[in-house]
Protein backbone atom coordinates (compact mmCIF):
# COMPACT_ATOMS: atom_id res chain seq x y z
CA UNK A 1 0.00 0.00 0.00
CA UNK A 2 1.01 3.64 -0.38
CA UNK A 3 1.49 5.58 2.84
CA UNK A 4 3.02 8.88 3.88
CA UNK A 5 6.00 8.50 6.20
CA UNK A 6 8.80 10.58 7.68
CA UNK A 7 11.98 9.52 9.45
CA UNK A 8 12.64 12.78 11.32
CA UNK A 9 10.84 15.93 12.38
CA UNK A 10 10.78 18.71 9.83
CA UNK A 11 8.68 20.74 7.47
CA UNK A 12 5.84 19.16 5.46
CA UNK A 13 8.42 18.64 2.70
CA UNK A 14 9.99 15.94 4.86
CA UNK A 15 7.06 13.63 4.09
CA UNK A 16 7.58 10.80 1.61
CA UNK A 17 5.06 8.57 -0.14
CA UNK A 18 6.33 4.99 0.16
CA UNK A 19 5.14 1.49 -0.55
CA UNK A 20 4.55 -0.39 2.71
CA UNK A 21 3.05 -3.81 3.46
CA UNK A 22 -0.72 -3.74 3.80
CA UNK A 23 -1.46 -4.24 7.52
CA UNK A 24 -3.27 -7.33 8.76
CA UNK A 25 -6.03 -6.70 11.32
CA UNK A 26 -5.72 -8.27 14.74
CA UNK A 27 -8.52 -10.31 16.29
CA UNK A 28 -10.27 -7.15 17.60
CA UNK A 29 -9.46 -4.90 14.64
CA UNK A 30 -10.91 -3.91 11.30
CA UNK A 31 -8.90 -3.19 8.16
CA UNK A 32 -10.16 -0.05 6.45
CA UNK A 33 -9.48 0.89 2.83
CA UNK A 34 -9.04 4.61 3.30
CA UNK A 35 -10.82 6.67 0.65
CA UNK A 36 -10.50 10.07 2.29
CA UNK A 37 -8.69 11.69 5.21
CA UNK A 38 -8.57 15.22 6.56
CA UNK A 39 -5.90 17.55 7.89
CA UNK A 40 -5.88 18.80 11.49
CA UNK A 41 -3.53 21.04 13.48
CA UNK A 42 -2.44 17.95 15.41
CA UNK A 43 -0.98 16.60 12.15
CA UNK A 44 1.05 19.78 11.68
CA UNK A 45 2.48 19.51 15.19
CA UNK A 46 3.17 15.81 14.72
CA UNK A 47 5.14 16.39 11.50
CA UNK A 48 7.14 19.34 12.82
CA UNK A 49 7.71 17.90 16.29
CA UNK A 50 6.57 21.10 17.91
CA UNK A 51 6.08 22.34 20.49
CA UNK A 52 9.11 20.76 22.11
CA UNK A 53 7.13 20.16 25.29
CA UNK A 54 5.24 17.45 23.38
CA UNK A 55 8.40 15.52 22.47
CA UNK A 56 8.21 13.08 25.42
CA UNK A 57 4.96 11.81 23.92
CA UNK A 58 5.91 12.08 20.24
CA UNK A 59 9.55 11.02 20.55
CA UNK A 60 12.49 13.00 21.92
CA UNK A 61 15.02 12.96 19.06
CA UNK A 62 12.88 11.47 16.33
CA UNK A 63 9.25 10.38 15.97
CA UNK A 64 8.27 7.18 17.74
CA UNK A 65 6.14 6.40 14.69
CA UNK A 66 7.07 7.30 11.13
CA UNK A 67 3.39 7.38 10.07
CA UNK A 68 1.20 10.50 9.99
CA UNK A 69 -2.47 11.45 9.70
CA UNK A 70 -5.53 11.03 11.92
CA UNK A 71 -9.04 11.40 10.43
CA UNK A 72 -10.17 8.81 7.91
CA UNK A 73 -13.19 7.44 6.07
CA UNK A 74 -13.47 4.39 3.85
CA UNK A 75 -14.73 0.83 3.60
CA UNK A 76 -14.07 -2.17 5.83
CA UNK A 77 -12.00 -4.62 3.81
CA UNK A 78 -11.36 -7.27 6.46
CA UNK A 79 -12.27 -7.94 10.10
CA UNK A 80 -10.63 -9.83 12.92
CA UNK A 81 -12.12 -13.01 14.37
CA UNK A 82 -13.62 -11.27 17.42
CA UNK A 83 -15.09 -8.25 15.64
CA UNK A 84 -18.87 -8.00 15.96
CA UNK A 85 -19.75 -4.34 15.29
CA UNK A 86 -18.54 -4.13 11.69
CA UNK A 87 -18.66 -6.26 8.56
CA UNK A 88 -16.76 -6.27 5.29
CA UNK A 89 -18.15 -3.57 3.01
CA UNK A 90 -19.31 -1.21 5.77
CA UNK A 91 -18.60 2.47 5.15
CA UNK A 92 -16.84 3.75 8.27
CA UNK A 93 -15.14 6.87 9.61
CA UNK A 94 -13.06 7.78 12.62
CA UNK A 95 -9.51 8.63 13.65
CA UNK A 96 -6.38 6.53 13.81
CA UNK A 97 -2.71 7.47 13.72
CA UNK A 98 -1.30 6.76 10.26
CA UNK A 99 -4.46 7.67 8.32
CA UNK A 100 -2.54 9.28 5.44
CA UNK A 101 -2.35 5.91 3.73
CA UNK A 102 -4.39 3.56 1.57
CA UNK A 103 -5.11 1.23 4.50
CA UNK A 104 -5.33 1.52 8.27
CA UNK A 105 -6.24 -0.94 11.03
CA UNK A 106 -8.51 0.22 13.85
CA UNK A 107 -9.64 -1.56 17.05
CA UNK A 108 -13.42 -1.88 16.85
CA UNK A 109 -13.88 -0.41 20.32
CA UNK A 110 -11.95 2.78 19.55
CA UNK A 111 -12.67 5.81 17.37
CA UNK A 112 -14.63 4.25 14.52
CA UNK A 113 -18.30 4.33 13.49
CA UNK A 114 -20.41 3.65 10.42
CA UNK A 115 -20.94 6.53 8.01
CA UNK A 116 -24.51 7.89 8.15
CA UNK A 117 -26.66 7.67 5.03
CA UNK A 118 -26.47 10.79 2.91
CA UNK A 119 -22.91 11.66 3.93
CA UNK A 120 -20.08 11.28 1.41
CA UNK A 121 -16.82 9.68 2.48
CA UNK A 122 -15.06 13.02 2.03
CA UNK A 123 -17.56 14.69 4.34
CA UNK A 124 -17.25 11.85 6.84
CA UNK A 125 -13.46 12.14 6.85
CA UNK A 126 -13.76 15.83 7.70
CA UNK A 127 -15.78 15.19 10.85
CA UNK A 128 -14.08 13.11 13.58
CA UNK A 129 -11.50 15.25 15.39
CA UNK A 130 -12.97 18.68 14.64
CA UNK A 131 -16.55 17.56 15.27
CA UNK A 132 -15.82 15.73 18.52
CA UNK A 133 -13.68 18.64 19.74
CA UNK A 134 -16.56 21.06 19.19
CA UNK A 135 -19.08 18.69 20.77
CA UNK A 136 -17.03 17.95 23.88
CA UNK A 137 -16.00 21.59 24.25
CA UNK A 138 -19.56 22.92 24.15
CA UNK A 139 -21.52 20.11 25.79
CA UNK A 140 -19.10 18.43 28.18
CA UNK A 141 -16.65 21.18 29.17
CA UNK A 142 -18.88 24.18 28.55
CA UNK A 143 -22.14 22.60 29.79
CA UNK A 144 -24.05 24.63 27.20
CA UNK A 145 -27.80 24.59 27.81
CA UNK A 146 -30.78 25.85 25.86
CA UNK A 147 -31.08 29.61 25.72
CA UNK A 148 -27.52 30.36 26.81
CA UNK A 149 -25.54 32.90 24.84
CA UNK A 150 -22.34 31.43 23.42
CA UNK A 151 -19.48 33.17 21.65
CA UNK A 152 -17.40 31.17 19.16
CA UNK A 153 -14.10 32.92 18.50
CA UNK A 154 -12.62 31.43 15.33
CA UNK A 155 -15.86 30.25 13.79
CA UNK A 156 -14.74 29.65 10.22
CA UNK A 157 -12.11 26.95 10.74
CA UNK A 158 -12.45 23.20 11.12
CA UNK A 159 -13.59 23.18 14.74
CA UNK A 160 -15.38 26.50 14.45
CA UNK A 161 -17.73 25.47 11.63
CA UNK A 162 -18.79 22.44 13.65
CA UNK A 163 -19.07 24.49 16.83
CA UNK A 164 -21.54 26.98 15.34
CA UNK A 165 -23.82 24.17 14.19
CA UNK A 166 -23.53 22.06 17.34
CA UNK A 167 -24.13 25.08 19.58
CA UNK A 168 -27.37 25.70 17.71
CA UNK A 169 -28.48 22.07 18.10
CA UNK A 170 -27.87 22.39 21.85
CA UNK A 171 -30.15 25.43 21.94
CA UNK A 172 -27.51 28.12 22.23
CA UNK A 173 -27.84 31.67 20.97
CA UNK A 174 -24.68 31.89 18.88
CA UNK A 175 -22.43 34.83 18.11
CA UNK A 176 -19.64 33.81 15.75
CA UNK A 177 -16.39 35.68 15.18
CA UNK A 178 -14.48 35.40 11.90
CA UNK A 179 -12.90 37.57 9.19
CA UNK A 180 -14.81 39.37 6.44
CA UNK A 181 -14.41 36.89 3.54
CA UNK A 182 -15.86 34.12 5.71
CA UNK A 183 -18.88 35.93 7.14
CA UNK A 184 -21.36 34.54 4.61
CA UNK A 185 -20.16 30.97 5.18
CA UNK A 186 -20.50 31.24 8.96
CA UNK A 187 -23.91 32.91 8.71
CA UNK A 188 -25.09 30.03 6.48
CA UNK A 189 -24.25 27.60 9.31
CA UNK A 190 -26.94 29.13 11.51
CA UNK A 191 -25.13 31.70 13.65
CA UNK A 192 -27.55 34.21 15.16
CA UNK A 193 -24.98 36.97 14.78
CA UNK A 194 -21.65 37.09 12.94
CA UNK A 195 -18.90 39.53 13.89
CA UNK A 196 -16.23 40.45 11.32
CA UNK A 197 -13.24 41.05 13.57
CA UNK A 198 -11.53 43.15 10.90
CA UNK A 199 -14.33 45.71 11.25
CA UNK A 200 -15.57 45.27 14.82
CA UNK A 201 -13.90 44.49 18.13
CA UNK A 202 -16.06 41.75 19.63
CA UNK A 203 -14.61 42.38 23.08
CA UNK A 204 -16.10 45.90 23.05
CA UNK A 205 -19.69 44.91 22.25
CA UNK A 206 -22.76 45.27 24.44
CA UNK A 207 -23.72 41.57 24.40
CA UNK A 208 -22.74 39.37 27.36
CA UNK A 209 -22.11 35.64 27.08
CA UNK A 210 -22.40 32.67 29.43
CA UNK A 211 -19.91 30.61 27.42
CA UNK A 212 -17.02 31.32 25.08
CA UNK A 213 -15.49 28.61 22.90
CA UNK A 214 -12.07 29.97 22.03
CA UNK A 215 -10.71 28.36 18.88
CA UNK A 216 -8.60 31.24 17.60
CA UNK A 217 -6.88 32.23 20.84
CA UNK A 218 -6.56 35.75 19.50
CA UNK A 219 -7.44 37.81 22.58
CA UNK A 220 -6.28 38.00 26.18
CA UNK A 221 -8.36 37.02 29.20
CA UNK A 222 -8.69 40.66 30.24
CA UNK A 223 -10.17 41.51 26.85
CA UNK A 224 -12.50 38.52 26.74
CA UNK A 225 -13.88 38.97 30.24
CA UNK A 226 -15.34 42.35 29.26
CA UNK A 227 -18.10 40.54 27.33
CA UNK A 228 -18.61 37.62 29.72
CA UNK A 229 -21.19 37.17 32.44
CA UNK A 230 -19.76 37.00 35.99
CA UNK A 231 -19.88 33.18 36.14
CA UNK A 232 -19.11 32.55 32.47
CA UNK A 233 -16.80 29.85 31.17
CA UNK A 234 -14.07 30.07 28.56
CA UNK A 235 -13.29 26.73 26.93
CA UNK A 236 -10.02 26.90 25.01
CA UNK A 237 -9.65 24.41 22.16
CA UNK A 238 -7.16 26.26 19.96
CA UNK A 239 -4.49 28.95 19.98
CA UNK A 240 -1.78 30.46 17.77
CA UNK A 241 1.29 28.32 17.10
CA UNK A 242 3.38 30.33 19.55
CA UNK A 243 7.05 29.58 20.06
CA UNK A 244 8.71 26.24 19.32
CA UNK A 245 9.14 25.40 23.01
CA UNK A 246 5.57 25.76 24.30
CA UNK A 247 3.59 26.44 21.13
CA UNK A 248 -0.13 27.04 21.76
CA UNK A 249 0.40 26.39 25.47
CA UNK A 250 1.85 29.91 25.76
CA UNK A 251 -1.63 31.34 25.23
CA UNK A 252 -3.31 28.66 27.33
CA UNK A 253 -1.02 29.26 30.31
CA UNK A 254 -1.51 33.03 30.08
CA UNK A 255 -5.29 32.62 30.03
CA UNK A 256 -5.27 30.23 32.97
CA UNK A 257 -3.03 32.41 35.12
CA UNK A 258 -5.02 35.54 34.36
CA UNK A 259 -8.28 33.86 35.38
CA UNK A 260 -7.11 32.46 38.74
CA UNK A 261 -8.69 35.27 40.77
CA UNK A 262 -11.75 35.60 38.59
CA UNK A 263 -15.19 34.02 38.92
CA UNK A 264 -15.03 33.53 35.17
CA UNK A 265 -13.28 30.22 34.60
CA UNK A 266 -11.02 29.01 31.82
CA UNK A 267 -10.35 25.43 30.84
CA UNK A 268 -8.27 23.83 28.11
CA UNK A 269 -8.62 20.30 26.84
CA UNK A 270 -7.68 18.02 23.97
CA UNK A 271 -10.59 16.00 22.66
CA UNK A 272 -10.77 12.29 23.35
CA UNK A 273 -12.22 10.42 20.39
CA UNK A 274 -14.12 7.84 22.44
CA UNK A 275 -16.85 5.67 20.84
CA UNK A 276 -19.63 7.42 22.78
CA UNK A 277 -18.71 10.91 21.57
CA UNK A 278 -18.14 9.74 18.01
CA UNK A 279 -21.53 8.02 18.16
CA UNK A 280 -23.19 11.22 19.35
CA UNK A 281 -21.54 13.14 16.52
CA UNK A 282 -22.72 10.49 14.09
CA UNK A 283 -26.31 11.02 15.22
CA UNK A 284 -26.01 14.75 14.60
CA UNK A 285 -24.62 14.07 11.14
CA UNK A 286 -27.28 11.46 10.42
CA UNK A 287 -30.07 13.83 11.31
CA UNK A 288 -28.69 16.56 9.07
CA UNK A 289 -28.41 18.96 12.00
CA UNK A 290 -24.66 19.18 11.44
CA UNK A 291 -22.92 19.14 8.07
CA UNK A 292 -19.16 19.09 7.44
CA UNK A 293 -17.87 21.99 5.35
CA UNK A 294 -14.94 21.34 3.00
CA UNK A 295 -12.60 24.11 1.86
CA UNK A 296 -10.07 22.32 -0.35
CA UNK A 297 -9.28 18.84 -1.59
CA UNK A 298 -5.85 17.31 -2.15
CA UNK A 299 -4.51 13.95 -3.31
CA UNK A 300 -2.44 11.69 -1.06
CA UNK A 301 0.78 12.79 -2.74
CA UNK A 302 -0.17 16.44 -2.05
CA UNK A 303 -0.43 16.24 1.74
CA UNK A 304 2.62 18.49 2.12
CA UNK A 305 0.72 21.19 0.21
CA UNK A 306 -2.36 20.61 2.38
CA UNK A 307 -0.32 20.98 5.58
CA UNK A 308 1.33 24.16 4.31
CA UNK A 309 -2.08 25.60 3.52
CA UNK A 310 -3.30 24.68 7.00
CA UNK A 311 -0.17 26.22 8.51
CA UNK A 312 -0.91 29.56 6.84
CA UNK A 313 -3.96 29.84 9.09
CA UNK A 314 -6.41 30.97 6.44
CA UNK A 315 -8.33 27.77 5.74
CA UNK A 316 -12.11 27.88 5.81
CA UNK A 317 -13.53 24.76 7.42
CA UNK A 318 -11.87 21.43 6.61
CA UNK A 319 -9.12 20.32 4.23
CA UNK A 320 -9.68 16.85 2.78
CA UNK A 321 -7.20 14.36 1.30
CA UNK A 322 -8.35 11.60 -1.07
CA UNK A 323 -6.47 8.32 -1.15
Amino acid sequence: MRALVRDAYGSPDSLELRELPTPVPGEDEVLVRVRAASVNPVDWYDVTGTPYVSRPQLGIRKPKSNRVGSDFAGEVEAVGARVTRFAVGDAVFGARHGAFAEYVTVPEDRGIATVPDGLTLEEAAAAPIAGVTALQGLRDRGALTEGQRVLVNGASGGVGTFAVQIAKTLGGVVTAVCSGPKVDLVRSLGADRVVDYTREDFTRGDERYELMLDVAGSRSFAECRRVLEPNAKIVIVGAPKGNRALGPLTHVIAMRLASLRSRQSTTFFIAKLDPASLGDLRELLAGGRVRPVIDRRYELDQVADALRYLGEGHARAKIVVTA
